[in-house]
């Protein structure tokens, strides 16, 4: 008993003085303590939009419908006209993402602009040169040349999981800039029929016309993918909360490659294929459920070096499921001339595995 006293009153002391610095520690850092599995406890998003918001721009143009060649007379068989081209004024977004003016927008925000002007969140105000496009990726790149500029921290957008945090800024509706918040609703997400390379972030913030081009931010305001709108921009019809965003690293990719070489690079496989289907499977005798018929591979390119042959079914690519042409057009997306891809590859109902080094498309 006396033992027990006595270190009681040689603890109670250091014991004391820790919980009064917890305490405080708790006061000055209340996002650290939340209790819930040593996850910080946000009460607020006003830090991440402070420190991504000056690098998000308003787009404001004037865009021309492309002139047609006349309306169709169905009783006199002929084309009269043509008609006149309509002006109408529309908004987007844009990220700032280096010191030097590049912004990074999608190429649907600024498609037909007769005129563009770049709108800063300080009141400045620029025209911008339009360095390049890439349709096959809905992005598009704009200069301006202004001083101070502050660029946008790029986050992992790689390692984004579903049920992350995540905030869309933009100028929804012309209203000036806004903030939505929301969570990563699905990654690796195509078939959109927005673009031929499809490989999107999903997310429930909201991404009203307007936002198009924006940012799409973490906790941190670290840039994770650019807002290319929801499922009114697809042909899948109409639904809130269904918003996508082209990863960031994929953007900034279309930006260091359009600036490089006046378009984006990609790696080459050197084959054609089909989606395999029902009928497919039952003429084929396929082992499979799904995945992409290889009907032929180009002579002396690299899946035919690697040993792919007509008749083989890719059913995953680096590990990634292949359940349609989108998910293997999705795949390379990202990957570049000299990229070694491991294909899982189901032939002659054996499965097999094989790496294809990635070369450049022959020019035509």
């Amino acid at each position: 008993m006396h033992l027990l006293t006595s270190f009681y009153r040689f603890a109670r002391g250091p014991a004391l003085a820790g919980l009064v610095i917890a305490a405080l520690l708790s006061l000055l850092y209340p996002q650290y303590f939340s209790g819930d599995e040593g996850s910080p406890a946000v009460s607020s998003y006003a830090d991440a939009v402070d420190k991504a918001s000056a690098s998000v721009v308003n787009i404001y143009t004037l865009r021309s419908s492309p002139a047609n060649q006349g309306r169709y007379n169905p009783v006199t068989g002929r084309f009269v006209g043509p008609e006149k081209s309509q002006v109408t004024p529309s908004t987007g977004s844009g990220v700032i993402v280096s010191g030097d003016g590049y912004i990074v927008t999608a190429l649907h925000v600024i498609e037909w602009a007769r005129e563009i002007r770049v709108a800063l969140q300080d009141g400045r105000e620029a025209i911008p040169e339009i360095i390049g496009v890439s349709e096959e990726d809905d992005v598009a790149i704009l200069k301006i040349e202004l001083d101070q500029l502050q660029a946008i921290e790029l986050g992992q957008a790689e390692n984004v999981r579903v049920g992350d945090i995540a905030l869309a800024i933009g100028n929804p509706f012309g209203v000036g800039q806004t903030v939505t918040q929301g969570i990563i609703s699905a990654t690796r997400r195509n078939g959109l029929n927005i673009a031929r390379f499809e490989n999107y972030l999903q997310t429930d913030a909201a991404i009203n016309p307007g936002n198009s081009g924006g940012a799409l931010v973490d906790v941190y305001g670290r840039l994770l993918g650019i807002n290319i709108g929801d499922l009114r921009h697809t042909s899948l019809g109409d639904a809130s909360g269904i918003g996508f965003a082209i990863p960031a690293d994929r953007a900034v990719k279309a930006l260091n490659d359009i600036v490089e070489h006046g378009r984006v690079v990609r790696g080459w496989i050197g084959v054609s294929a089909l989606n395999v289907t029902p009928r497919i499977i039952k003429a084929l005798n396929l082992s499979v459920d799904d995945g992409v018929l290889i009907t032929d591979t180009y002579q002396g390119g690299p899946a035919d070096i690697a040993g792919v042959i007509p008749g083989d079914v890719v059913v995953a690519i680096n590990g990634h499921a292949v359940n349609s042409m989108e998910d293997a057009i999705g795949e390379f997306a990202d990957l570049r001339p000299n990229d070694v891809i491991q294909l899982d590859l189901a032939r002659a109902n054996k499965r097999m595995q094989l790496e294809v080094l990635l070369g450049t498309a022959p020019t035509r």
